[in-house]
């Protein structure tokens, strides 16, 4: 059975700038005490209970309040904030994956893929790796393509061109899609598992 791959989940980054709009302000529903994290995101020490914060409806704690002002300023300033949050990615990822299961160039790396796992680790990906507040902690995009047979530029270049194609008809701004492909090319030798480049 094939594995999920993130090379289709790095090019899908860029997907998550499909919605240009900052994600609107939430409710703070109160959290009970035990949802609350016991060790600051920044820091990586004890929490102080009463010092936190709320973002897409999680309530995060932090040591100090220098960490809070901290995490809302990443927050602000993350291009996963800009471009909409959660729900961005969450709708670029079903918008891009409908254009490549038609793609009969790179379609049939998902045939035995369980497609509702495969969206929620892309989304996952996708939010870390455009500075959401969750880490990433699957595999890195070397490690998932190395047992992809046959895996080449043909097909690297297929996904990179549903992905623009993708942006254009969403229509993102061009610095926004140029941002995005330049991501997207820089995980060329790691999905292709090709030797790294020197310094």
């Amino acid at each position: 059975m094939k594995r999920v791959r993130p090379l289709f989940a790095i090019i899908t980054v860029a997907i998550s700038l499909l919605a240009n709009a900052a994600p609107g302000a939430e409710p703070a529903a109160k959290p009970a005490p035990e949802e609350i994290n016991k060790i600051c995101p920044i820091s990586g020490k004890p929490v102080d209970p009463k010092i936190t914060a709320v973002y897409e409806g999680k309530t995060y704690a932090f040591a100090a309040e220098a960490f809070r002002k901290k995490f809302t300023e990443a927050r602000e300033n993350s291009l996963y904030h800009k471009l909409g949050g959660k729900a961005a990615i969450d709708a670029a990822v079903e918008l891009f994956y409908t254009k490549v299961l038609a793609d009969n160039r790179i379609k049939h790396y998902f045939d035995d893929i369980n497609m509702n796992k495969q969206r929620r680790k892309q989304k996952e990906f996708l939010a870390a790796a455009f500075g959401g507040p969750i880490a990433w902690t699957g595999k890195d995009m070397r490690a998932a393509h190395a047992n992809l047979p046959g895996l080449n530029d043909t097909h690297f270049s297929a996904v990179a061109e549903n992905l623009q194609k993708t942006l254009e008809e969403l229509k993102i701004k061009k610095e926004l899609i140029d941002q995005v492909m330049a991501i997207a090319a820089s995980t060329h030798d790691d999905v292709l598992n090709r030797p790294k480049k020197g310094k």
